[in-house]
């Protein structure tokens, strides 16, 4: 193995599906409140930042945060599972191609770098086919703080595939600009995606090494990530 590729989820592998309403739901039945919901910017965060930014500016003391947070995670994911049957996420332009393509290149290991706790990744990549892709990643339910995960996910590929990966050997892809700083923080390339709200003129802001379109050109994102 000479390349680690590290996934982003949300707006980069896939799109749409309940989470939010799911989040929402969660919230109130667990706090009483999802906070300013509606406005907030989810973008790049880890799933629990994210409730903690909403109940922070909700009034919550930090000890009522964290006490409430395994109740909060059970509803989660009970209403994220209960809706994914009938509102699955959808998949991206190119992916799957990518994804195949990425398997059955010699010395590529594929893996996620995701906000979304590890129980929402699955249920959200499973309801698109394309979980099992996957080996190991690093989630948001491994740290709060997303610029700890890359080291996690790089401890993780070596305990799976017995290879110590440089942080210069990894290449995060992502669609936010927090993506791309996080991943270049930790000294990781980094493919910038404009599959979800940001433009490729942000992703290039941010700093990323290269920014594509969308997946779609399977030889020429390929080649970008293995280089």
């Amino acid at each position: 193995m000479r390349r680690l590729l590290l996934f982003d989820i949300d707006g980069t592998l896939v799109a749409g599906g309940p989470a939010k309403s799911a989040f929402h739901l969660a919230l109130m039945e667990t706090f009483g409140t999802a906070g300013a919901i509606e406005a907030h910017n989810f973008a790049g965060k880890t799933d629990p930042q994210i409730a903690r930014e909403l109940l922070r500016g909700a009034g919550f003391s930090e000890a009522d945060i964290d006490a409430g947070f395994p109740r909060l995670w059970d509803r989660y994911v009970t209403h994220l599972e209960e809706r994914l049957h009938t509102q699955p996420m959808q998949v991206l332009p190119g992916v799957v191609a990518l994804l195949d393509a990425a398997v059955d290149h010699d010395g590529v290991a594929l893996g996620l770098m995701t906000g979304n706790i590890v129980r929402g990744a699955e249920l959200k990549l499973g309801s698109a086919g394309i979980w099992n892709r996957f080996r190991t990643g690093s989630f948001g339910s491994d740290h709060e703080e997303r610029d700890e995960l890359p080291a996690i996910a790089l401890d993780r590929a070596h305990t799976e595939w017995g290879v110590a990966f440089s942080p210069d050997q990894a290449v995060v892809v992502g669609d936010t600009p927090r993506d791309i700083q996080c991943g270049r923080k930790t000294g990781m390339r980094t493919l910038g995606v404009a599959t979800g709200r940001y433009a490729i003129s942000d992703l290039e802001g941010a700093g990323a090494d290269r920014v594509v379109p969308d997946l779609s050109d399977t030889r020429w994102v390929l080649s970008l990530l293995t280089d």
